[in-house]
């Protein structure tokens, strides 16, 4: 008997290769990269910053050195021992013969005075490690800074109160960018400069008068650092 044509052919329930939830995969796996690759970039751009990598690094020296000792309480002037500071790139670490003009005569008999005569005596520098080491491809004029009423605590901090001397500031080039562009904070008058100690009643005030006096224009273009 043949069946009627008109009657509703049943048809087979299509098949799906996926189910309907994988419509989502796209989306979730669209989201985990960019949480991935944002968290990456954010890891590189903070935790991996000068900031977080060489603030604080305070290396063993040869020989042991208490600037709170030497500046606070002996009362030395930077330039005592960093003699270039104000002539010239490099502030200069003091040869040994420096040293000795005191120890010589002061606790002459202290281990660590006889590692100074030693050096002295054998002329043979004593290799100090370098805190503050900026890249090879970036300049500092160590002089222009100074003479321009920049102290020495804006970049180094209290050192005159560091029994180690250790990094305070990034040195970044946008930290450096940030002092170009707003020289106020930190100018003051040059007789102050190694004053570490000393604060004005209104730095903004008084940085902005000494800025229009002596015709201060900080440069932020590459060249001014990489030379």
């Amino acid at each position: 008997m043949v069946e009627n044509q008109s009657s509703i052919t049943k048809q087979a329930p299509h098949v799906y290769l996926f189910p309907k939830w994988a419509n989502k995969v796209p989306l979730i796996v669209l989201f985990v990269l960019l949480f991935l690759g944002g968290g990456t970039i954010f890891v590189f751009w903070y935790w991996f910053s000068p900031r977080h990598l060489e603030v604080g690094y305070a290396p063993d020296q040869p020989i042991p050195f208490s600037h709170q000792l030497h500046v606070s309480e002996l009362g030395i002037d930077c330039r005592y021992c960093h003699t270039n500071v104000e002539r010239g790139p490099v502030a200069s670490v003091p040869p040994v013969e420096v040293c000795m003009n005191c120890h010589t005569q002061i606790q002459k008999d202290k281990p660590n005075s006889v590692k100074l005569r030693e050096s002295f005596e054998q002329n043979k520098p004593i290799e100090w490690v370098k805190v503050h080491d900026l890249p090879d491809y970036t300049y500092f004029d160590h002089s222009q800074h100074i003479n321009a009423g920049v102290s020495c605590v804006s970049c180094h901090g209290r050192v005159d109160q560091m029994k180690k001397v250790h990094q305070v500031q990034p040195l970044s080039m946008g930290w450096c960018i940030e002092c170009h562009r707003h020289p106020e904070q930190h100018i003051r008058p040059k007789e102050f400069v190694t004053r570490l100690d000393w604060k004005a009643k209104d730095q903004i005030a008084m940085g902005q008068d000494l800025i229009k006096a002596h015709k201060i224009r900080p440069r932020e273009d590459c060249s001014t650092c990489h030379r």
